[in-house]
């Protein structure tokens, strides 16, 4: 994991930078707008974009806590990675709801099941609650905590 999360960051696509509250809150709003659609979709019967969108909303609110403490990450593995051993976050759901969408999007031997795409929704539903919810928790000290663990990950 750290040779992986190390490369990253000498390829420059992870890095420490400035918190930032304006992209941290753009974040959000894509998040939110992710799932609302995934919802509409899901309503006119189109599973394999209503799968995609409900990912993009729980990785959006990643990157929104990266943006918080001043994490720029580049790689949906790395946010996942950073969600668990930088926050000490259950990232369970968010790996399952990568895998449905590479699944979904690039392979062609399988079924959609309306009641999977449900409960996926129903977990990021929940996962974002969770996350948000840390988020706005945060604060210098803790920023400045989180930072501190990620610059040991890389060491």
């Amino acid at each position: 994991m750290n040779l992986f999360l190390n490369k990253l960051f000498l390829q420059g696509k992870l890095m420490l930078v400035e918190s930032s509250e304006e992209i941290k809150k753009s974040y959000f709003e894509k998040s939110e707008s992710n799932l609302i659609s995934s919802k509409i979709l899901f309503k006119e019967n189109r599973l394999e974009e209503a799968v995609a969108l409900t990912y993009f909303s729980m990785y959006n609110l990643v990157l929104a806590l990266l943006f918080g403490v001043g994490i720029k990450c580049e790689n949906h593995s790395a946010g996942i990675i950073l969600l668990k051993n930088v926050f000490e976050l259950d990232n369970n759901l968010l790996i399952e709801a990568k895998k449905e969408r590479i699944d979904k999007k690039y392979y062609t031997d399988f079924s959609i099941v309306k009641e999977e795409v449900i409960q996926g929704i129903f977990s990021a539903e929940n996962f974002n609650r969770n996350l948000k919810a840390f988020i706005l928790q945060l604060n210098n000290q803790k920023i400045t905590f989180y930072r501190d663990k990620f610059r040991e990950l890389l060491k």
